[in-house]
């Protein structure tokens, strides 16, 4: 019920492309045609698509999945980062993904020779004859699985000791191992010619954007608060900073209205610094015992005052 709002807004964008799919179609229009992410060489290529692919899914599974991805762990990355940096973060992997789609798809388009063609020659696919330009067409990518994998990424990096459970698994495996499970196998897949159907290079794609811009934030100290690998110590950095201003004077300087009573420095001060302490407390148990530690109570706490 306390779902961050890109996150509340990413799963509803995504739902209502689906469902807008679904209309077009029976009005014979394939948006994931139109929106889905063409070859750049394709004739029905068009820029907006490195955006618009990402919220597109070829069926009830592809979004299911995917969207129970950004549900699970994108909260928790808005939480830590808060809103603009995971849009940022969300956007920057969806499109690193596209782009390394694109990437592979050119390097296939080279080592089948496909540039000695012209674009109406006739080339067989399958059991169909189709021009160059219609065989490149069918290259379409959509899905916002990039941008998945770029959060798990993230998730690892920042808890990379939360343990979890993984069917079919019967133990619970840390985060930082479900990350470079995931990693190889989409490297095995791509590596193995499946022919799947699936973009394993866009996946991974996603997971190398999301580790460069994780590493630019680490090195450029995030250009504010920061991002360090540690959420704990982040927020607790963020919240020290926040509550600094309210630290006791050696003596009272001024007197402020609370609710009607008069109450000096020392008092107002008192009781901040009393919430400092309990949101570096429960900051504490995080860092020691992972985020999954803490009870719906102090997980509220420190969402709410994350929000402040």
């Amino acid at each position: 019920m306390n779902m961050p709002p890109i996150t509340k807004n990413l799963i509803i964008i995504n739902l209502l492309f689906f469902l807008a799919k679904i209309v077009a179609q029976r009005y014979g229009i394939d948006l994931n045609d139109v929106l889905g992410l063409h070859f750049f060489m394709a004739s029905d290529f068009r820029l907006f698509q490195l955006i618009s692919y990402m919220f597109m899914h070829g069926g009830l599974t592809h979004i299911f999945f995917n969207m129970f991805a950004v549900w699970m762990f994108g909260r928790v990355m808005e939480t830590v980062w808060g809103p603009k940096r995971f849009l940022i973060y969300y956007m920057v992997c969806g499109i690193g993904a596209g782009l390394a789609q694109e990437t592979v798809q050119y390097l296939s388009y080279l080592s089948q020779g496909l540039y000695n063609y012209d674009n109406y020659e006739l080339v067989k696919v399958g059991y169909a004859m189709l021009t160059i330009d219609q065989y490149l067409n069918l290259w379409t990518t959509v899905g916002a699985s990039g941008a998945v994998y770029g959060i798990l990424l993230a998730f690892g990096m920042t808890f990379p000791n939360e343990r979890m459970f993984v069917f079919p698994l019967p133990v619970p495996i840390r985060a930082k191992y479900f990350v470079i499970g995931y990693a190889v196998i989409e490297l095995m897949s791509a590596l193995g010619n499946s022919n799947d159907g699936v973009a394993h290079f866009a996946h991974l794609g996603g997971m190398i954007f999301g580790l460069l811009l994780i590493l630019y934030w680490r090195r450029n100290n995030g250009g504010g608060y920061g991002y360090d690998g540690n959420a704990a110590e982040k927020l607790k950095r963020w919240f020290t900073d926040k509550f600094d201003r309210f630290s006791a004077p050696k003596r009272p300087k001024m007197r402020v209205h609370m609710g009607g009573r008069r109450k000096d420095d020392y008092e107002y001060n008192a009781r901040k610094k009393a919430d400092e302490d309990a949101i570096n407390a429960i900051l504490e148990k995080v860092k020691k015992s992972g985020y999954s530690s803490l009870s719906d109570e102090e997980k509220k706490k420190l969402f709410d005052a994350s929000q402040r």
